[in-house]
């Protein structure tokens, strides 16, 4: 590596004469291009001879470089240009390291430089532990871009998760996106590599560049742990805002650690952010999350729904995947603002005592060349074997939950949207996907378990390690699986063999009830048992009632336009259905537009039909949701036992010929028992 033998001036291979060739051509060579990997035992400063230390660093387009003290007083030695391309190297009188900067000349002007090659690790093996074995809860705090102090000195501590990489180097806006000036330090044990770059300020763009085991270049890969990202179509990662957010919501976090969900009154207003209302004196564009907090939470407070649950809001590239298909799975998307402006939006819902649920997507993730497929050349974050690791119905990659360090992924990403948003709780999106490994496939399309089954073990072992650390560190939150089978104990505990989720949705009583309701009246008398099937299981989980996102797209009309008859029967039928649901055990969730009854069917790229509110049977529906909020919030006998029988007694279950139904609906004062005829 170095040459103390030859002395001579001579190679000028390089661009430039050599007075004292302290590097050997191949390592020249090696590092102009980006081939010496173990860069830190050449860069920064290191023993050369009794009394002295070499330093070389590479600085693209600079005419030359001096090392100088900390305080800029003292000159400790000139590097001598040993490449055209902008290598450094030379000798420094000191019998031990000291702390130095770089006094660099460019044709721009003179800088003062820290040298990210003189700091150490800043990685701690407790945080590399943790990870690897699958049980970080917080790996986003040294995974990714984080700003950091260093010896006295700010900057940035970027790392990531590349175990199978020959180089990685961070490139950015800080290095004219050039892999070979920050190439990063390797931990083989861990596999992750490090650098501390000092002067890197909020907002700067980033990738990682990589070179496979075989010596292949990637295309840049996104940060996985990235807390800001560009906007589409854009799909750099963005160093986040330094300092932390002044939160107003003590009290209603204080409340949510004393709250009893399953005894409480939960009505939900599930929100698209990017549909709900746009601005088409702006040529159509989205609200802000500041916009959304002036505009959509007054609203939510007017209708009398005690929770929002917004469709996935992770970076995600396209808009057509409504936020299922996510890369930033950290980062808010900032079709809406930046992470500031969300918690901005979320802080002034709790103010309103409105909380805020997010939809979540854990099961899989698009195979973007930018993302997470092939991250460092290998099946890193997914499954290789397509059976596992390929979703057919979305063409797109499943995690590989066997993975420690998928695992801490996961995990951390959960905990990631409590802990620093204050997220109230977190929908998880296709459950049933990620339980069964031959969901959605053929047979010889799947491969089982040891045991021989159908289970994927791995992925219960991480949902129910998501779900019981949320529940120990943040008391209050709901955690809700959207799982479409009869998969038993979704909601128990997981000490008896539950997945040990607070909430399901019941997808089985959504459509037998929509399928009755859009029969014709006539025909409805040999269906009654559509609307009273769903009492038979009603407490077999903590179960919230959807009409949801997915129950007016692709064809199924709006809930409005599925009922039968003429404007009269459809506005009808649909108030009926309403004070049916509203009055049935089980929390509520109603996507947004129901409320005021929505003709068509929801578009992602365009606001609601609000001009609809012109027309009396419109505002009569919205009028009606609001009223069944306040009749629902102010009778504990709709929703104190919603997790028990006792909440619920038929009086005429059996009246086909008349389509009617009658019920007592029960709290824990029997005084308070409500009388239901519909």
């Amino acid at each position: 590596m170095l040459c103390a033998e030859n002395r001579k001036a001579g190679n000028d291979d390089a661009g430039v004469t050599m007075k004292t060739p302290l590097l050997a051509q191949p390592v020249i060579e090696a590092v102009i291009h980006a081939n010496y990997t173990n860069i830190f035992s050449l860069f920064g400063m290191h023993d050369y001879a009794l009394g002295q230390k070499s330093v070389s660093v590479f600085l693209p387009g600079a005419s030359s470089v001096c090392v100088i003290s900390p305080s800029e007083k003292t000159d400790l030695g000139e590097l001598e240009k040993v490449h055209v391309d902008g290598l450094f190297t030379g000798l420094v009188d000191r019998k031990k390291k000291v702390p130095y900067r770089l006094k660099v000349e460019y044709p721009a002007g003179t800088f003062i430089l820290e040298d990210p090659y003189r700091f150490p690790s800043l990685l701690g093996e407790t945080d590399c532990y943790l990870f690897n074995n699958g049980t970080h809860e917080q790996a986003y705090r040294f995974l990714g871009a984080n700003h950091s102090s260093c010896e006295g000195v700010e900057g940035v501590f970027f790392a990531v998760w590349a175990p199978n990489a020959r180089r990685v180097s961070v490139v950015g806006d800080f290095n004219a996106w050039d892999g070979r000036v920050h190439i990063m330090r390797h931990h083989p044990a861990s596999g992750i590599w490090e650098i501390f770059l000092p002067g890197v300020e909020s907002g700067c763009a980033y990738k990682y560049e990589i070179i496979t085991e075989d010596g292949s270049l990637l295309p840049l890969k996104a940060d996985p742990y990235a807390r800001r990202m560009q906007l589409r179509p854009d799909t750099a990662s963005l160093v986040p805002e330094h300092g932390s957010y002044d939160w107003q919501d003590s009290m209603w976090m204080q409340n949510r650690i004393n709250s009893e969900k399953h005894a409480d009154a939960i009505a939900i207003y599930e929100v698209h952010l990017g549909s709900w209302k746009r601005k088409p004196e702006q040529g159509n564009s989205f609200l802000s999350y500041r916009n959304l907090a002036d505009e959509l939470l007054p609203y939510v407070k007017a209708m009398g729904f005690t929770h929002i649950q917004l469709m996935p809001i992770s970076e995600h590239p396209f808009d057509g995947s409504w936020g299922y298909q996510p890369l930033g799975m950290f980062a808010p998307t900032s079709r809406f603002g930046s992470p500031a402006d969300f918690k901005h939006f979320i802080d002034a819902a709790h103010q309103e005592n409105i909380g805020i649920l997010l939809d979540w997507v854990p099961g899989h993730f698009p195979n973007d060349v930018h993302g997470l497929a092939l991250f460092d050349g290998t099946h890193l974050y997914e499954h290789a074997d397509p059976r596992k690791g390929f979703h057919p119905d979305w063409n797109t990659l499943i995690f590989n939950y066997s993975r420690g360090e998928i695992s801490s992924y996961l995990l951390s990403n959960a905990l990631y949207w409590l802990e620093e948003f204050h997220i109230d709780g977190l929908r998880f999106d296709a459950v049933a996907s990620m339980l069964y490994l031959d969901y959605s496939r053929k047979e010889g399309e799947w491969l089982s378990n040891y045991h021989g089954g159908r289970e994927n073990l791995e992925a219960i072992d991480l949902l129910r390690s998501i779900n019981s650390r949320a529940y120990f560190n943040y008391p209050g939150v709901m955690m809700i699986a959207e799982e479409s089978t009869a998969w038993p104990g979704v909601t128990d505990f997981i000490d008896r063999g539950g997945l040990g989720f607070g909430f399901k949705w019941n997808l089985g009583w959504m459509n037998d009830t929509l399928s009755y309701m859009s029969r014709d009246p006539i025909h409805r008398k040999f269906h009654h048992n559509e609307m009273t099937f769903g009492l038979l299981y009603a407490f077999s989980e903590n179960f919230i009632l959807p009409l949801s996102h997915d129950e007016v797209v692709h064809g199924k009309c709006s809930i409005l336009e599925r009922m039968p008859g003429d404007d009269w029967q459809k506005f009808a039928s649909l108030r009926a259905y309403y004070c049916f649901m509203w009055t049935h055990p089980g929390k509520k969730l109603l996507f947004m537009g129901n409320e005021f009854a929505q003709r068509d069917e929801w578009s992602h790229d365009q606001s609601l039909d609000w001009h609809l509110l012109d027309f009396a049977s419109h505002r009569g529906v919205q009028k009606l949701v609001c009223e069944l909020n306040d009749l629902y919030k102010s009778n504990k006998a709709l929703y104190e036992l919603d997790y028990s029988y006792d909440s619920f007694e038929w009086v005429d279950a059996d009246n086909h010929g008349s389509s009617v139904f009658v019920y007592l609906r029960k709290g824990q004062d029997p005084t308070c028992t409500l009388l239901i005829v519909l």
